[in-house]
């Protein structure tokens, strides 16, 4: 069953639980391939093409083939044009180690003739194609399916073997944060937002539901503001809506994902959620002070700590939010069928899939486009 003429097949089981999250999918997906962005449509099938190629989604691979892919990004071979070479460089590094990515990438980009906006657009372009890959999943999971698989592009990073950046100042002289908190925490980008007063209608409006205008993270994505607004509109469809999972268990998985993915802004705010609306303070910080080992690619090579003294529930969302978090999500339908064991439904299994999904996108935003930082207060 296909459930719009312009999207893969699948998520038909996901529909029922929250229309509005897959009506929001299907907006940003038409945002990012339908409407004119600062680069042809042609590229944009062909780095999604790729993003699905590292993550192992053979489905989304495919449709973004039958879409038109530009024929020098559908091989293994870097393309020889510098600007288009240093684009796919940047789409390997942000999809496979967004934690590795620092300013000095960003800013390496301009001197290929590469913009702001068109920065944005591959970074909210590569979020969005692993939320989608995790959605679809998801629904192969609930279906009692395993997903088709396609191997990974034979070929290594920019960042293969790089130790993650833990020194101590961020780019404008900022502290950053070493370790995992449940502290509120800032975060600063690494290109320009466009200044309060330089908004148009339409960029203020993608982020209303989410944001004020002081916000300089809503104000960068405002520059793919169609894109920005379905986004908005999906995050309050999972986290905030009464049905479904309760909302500490959404918060727990956004706050795995955010482990898995070593992104320390959003496991702060999430697991700071997490702790408020369940009231398991120190649950929620063995979660975060879980150590995870890393390859060369800085993916986990074990997620056992993740879960270690967790009651049979939470242990079992942790499982299931982790392994789905992995560059190729590895997670089964042997995990659903142990959630449904445990007295979770399909609504919740829907928010499930939807929180830890939702943080493929958010995890790479944040960390492909800055850094995070304590309070000014608090340096």
């Amino acid at each position: 069953m296909r459930i719009s003429p312009t999207v893969p097949e699948s998520i038909a089981s996901l529909t029922a639980a929250k229309p509005e999250v897959i009506e929001q999918t299907l907006a940003a997906y038409s945002a990012l391939y339908e409407a004119p962005q600062a680069l042809e449509a042609t590229l944009l099938h062909g780095f999604a093409r790729t993003v699905a190629r590292w993550q192992g989604n053979a489905q989304l691979a495919e449709w973004h083939l039958a879409q038109g892919a530009d024929a020098r990004l559908v091989g293994d071979e870097l393309p020889a044009d510098p600007k288009l070479r240093a684009l796919v460089e940047h789409v390997d590094l942000i999809t496979v180690s967004p934690a590795l990515a620092t300013h000095e990438d960003q800013h390496v980009l301009p001197l290929t003739g590469i913009t702001p906006e068109e920065i944005v657009l591959l970074s909210q372009l590569v979020a969005f194609e692993s939320y989608l890959a995790r959605m679809l999943d998801g629904d192969a999971f609930l279906a009692g399916r395993s997903p088709e698989r396609v191997d990974a592009p034979a070929r290594s990073t920019v960042a293969a073997g790089r130790s993650k950046d833990l020194s101590g100042r961020t780019i404008s002289g900022l502290q950053k944060p070493t370790a995992y908190t449940q502290e509120q925490l800032e975060w600063s980008p690494w290109i320009a937002a466009p200044a309060e007063d330089e908004l148009t209608p339409e960029q203020v409006d993608s982020f209303a539901a989410k944001a004020t205008t002081n916000s300089v993270y809503f104000r960068l994505l405002s520059r793919v503001p169609a894109v920005l607004k379905a986004r908005s509109a999906i995050d309050n469809a999972v986290f905030v809506s009464k049905d479904g999972l309760p909302r500490a268990e959404r918060e727990l998985a956004a706050a795995v994902a955010s482990k898995v993915n070593d992104c320390i802004y959003c496991a702060s705010v999430h697991s700071r959620k997490a702790t408020f609306q369940s009231k398991r303070h120190d649950d929620v910080q063995r979660v975060i002070d879980a150590s995870l080992p890393r390859d060369a690619n800085w993916q986990p090579t074990s997620l056992e700590a993740l879960s270690a003294e967790q009651d049979a529930r939470w242990s079992a969302i942790i499982r299931f939010a982790a392994s789905l978090s992995t560059l190729r999500p590895s997670a089964t339908p042997s995990q659903i069928a142990e959630l449904r064991d445990l007295g979770l439904d399909d609504a919740e299994l829907f928010d499930l899939v939807g929180s830890t999904a939702f943080f493929a996108w958010a995890n790479r935003l944040m960390l492909s486009l800055g850094e995070p930082n304590w309070p000014a207060s608090a340096s």
